[in-house]
């Protein structure tokens, strides 16, 4: 890495060997099309098996309970940890189908509307790309690939391991660290020589179970407590943009 190239990345970056990536709500603005199918799979669900308790009726809401529980986390799992916050005792079967659901709706969104990658992301990753730091995409979705080549940017990344590559693996979902891992193996660097950069409370989570050198926390929320809480779980440092871990910060 020549100094002019290490000048160009903030300092808490420039020692590290690699980077890895998680895709939806850090690489692309994918993480708002989720939430919208997951709230409409659930709302249906929800609607047309109301819980005992009035107060669990309430609709999805696609800031906390989006964070709380689907973030980051394969289709099936998020799918079992909303239900049973609920109080709804679900079958495999049940689970599988609102599962099933979200997907259907997700795949339209994005075949529909498609997605964009942050700004900020991009001039991070090509920094590092310039600096000769190996860059990894992961993500528990089977669309990461899909989603990387619409926003035009899956070139910008020396490896990709998805949702498929997961099942196929036999990997544990997110707060295990098992895709983080196997990422980085790929790179072939070690994890406490490495940064992971979520926006999800369990990607965090699974971060810092891995031994990574850095946790970064990607605040797009901007809520009250958010950054506070990817803190609590494990990040290291919390940013609103990408852009801020660049020399000279996000672009105005």
């Amino acid at each position: 890495m020549s100094v002019q190239s290490r000048t160009a990345l903030t300092p808490v970056l420039r020692d590290v060997r690699a980077v890895v990536f998680d895709t939806d709500g850090v690489i692309t603005d994918s993480a708002r099309v989720h939430a919208a199918a997951w709230k409409a799979a659930f709302d249906a669900f929800l609607r047309a098996h109301p819980p005992a308790d009035p107060d669990q009726r309430r609709p999805f809401d696609v800031r906390d309970d989006y964070l709380r529980h689907v973030d980051g986390k394969s289709r099936l799992d998020g799918a079992a940890a909303f239900l049973a916050a609920r109080g709804i005792e679900a079958s495999a079967e049940t689970v599988r189908a609102v599962a099933a659901e979200k997907e259907r709706l997700f795949t339209r969104r994005l075949r529909e509307h498609g997605v964009d990658a942050y700004p900020g992301t991009v001039r991070l990753v090509e920094a590092l790309r310039a600096a000769g730091v190996p860059r990894a995409a992961a993500s528990a979705s089977r669309h990461a690939g899909e989603l990387l080549s619409r926003a035009g940017v899956l070139d910008l990344f020396d490896v990709l391991v998805d949702g498929g590559e997961a099942a196929r693996l036999g990997l544990a979902g997110k707060p295990a660290p098992d895709l983080f891992l196997e990422a980085v193996r790929r790179l072939g660097v070690p994890a406490g020589g490495a940064a992971v950069v979520e926006d999800a409370l369990a990607g965090v989570e699974a971060g810092r179970r891995g031994g990574f050198a850095l946790v970064v926390g990607v605040d797009r929320a901007a809520g009250a407590d958010t950054g506070a809480r990817l803190l609590r779980h494990g990040a290291d440092i919390v940013v609103r943009d990408l852009g801020e871990l660049c020399a000279g910060g996000a672009p105005q």
